[in-house]
């Protein structure tokens, strides 16, 4: 114990003294450290909190709360030092970096749902700005209107085709980004009303148009079922409730006649 306790103060009088430098350490290995960033990081924290953030500094302070809690294990286990525990630590390590990367996917596939419910309605408001736009400038006019968990996904194709990418990836990009009911089929209409003449462009909105409404309908539907659902099975509660609540009055009345 006093080993740690030892190693402990050294350690805080290293980094109080800035011999130790933590912000300098993670700037010299930056180029090590991003070889480890997911590659939708900045997408996940984008759709979960907007854009509105510093995904770097985000990605940072996973990096230096992993190391800090490395450094504390291995403190505890450098009186008993060995190999096995080194794989400890850094399998503890590697686990603090994971964790909220998990976190971030977690919150996204529980939210795919919502994202089924939303994207027909967005689809909608875009069609709109396809009949007096191009595609390319419809969606970059509605990323600021649009749901906020698909901007990221919006500002990316947008990007991918002021690049110069005219194919039809930055739309399957997205389509994969949000993998919901139809949306590889209307990113592909969607992809198609780019491309080829004015008259071919209002045979295709017309059919995406006809795509969007389906999806409307279908989710109106299941908004519809989970309403009827919900009230089924508040229903349910409450005749449960009743029917105990009477079993129990009847119950207590037995036993006041009995004790009578």
């Amino acid at each position: 114990m006093s080993i740690v306790i030892v190693c402990a103060i050294l350690l805080f009088v290293l980094f109080y003294n800035k011999t130790l430098d933590g912000k300098k350490f993670l700037a010299d290995n930056e180029k090590y450290f991003e070889i480890l960033r997911e590659e939708d990081y900045n997408f996940l924290l984008f759709a979960k909190y907007g854009d509105d953030l510093d995904c770097d500094e985000l990605y940072k302070k996973r990096i230096s709360t992993a190391l800090i809690v490395g450094f504390i294990f291995l403190a505890i286990t450098i009186a008993d030092f060995s190999f096995v525990n080194l794989i400890i630590v850094i399998v503890i390590m590697f686990g603090i970096f994971k964790l909220p990367y998990i976190q971030l996917k977690s919150f996204y596939k529980k939210h795919l749902h919502e994202i089924d419910l939303l994207l027909p309605y967005y689809l909608k408001s875009l069609e709109i700005l396809i009949q007096h736009y191009t595609v390319p400038v419809a969606i970059g006019k509605s990323i600021a209107d649009a749901p906020e968990i698909f901007r990221p996904g919006l500002k990316k194709i947008v990007e991918r085709i002021n690049t110069g990418d005219s194919s039809i990836d930055p739309y399957m990009e997205f389509a994969n980004d949000y993998p919901v009911r139809d949306s590889m089929r209307m990113m592909r209409l969607l992809y198609r009303l780019g491309i080829g003449s004015q008259e071919m462009k209002h045979e295709r909105l017309m059919m995406f148009s006809k795509s969007v409404s389906s999806l409307q309908n279908k989710a109106r539907e299941v908004k519809y079922k989970e309403r009827l659902d919900h009230m089924e099975n508040q229903t349910m509660i409450m005749l449960v409730v009743t029917g105990f609540g009477v079993m129990l009055i009847i119950l207590v009345s037995m036993l006041m006649m009995f004790n009578m």
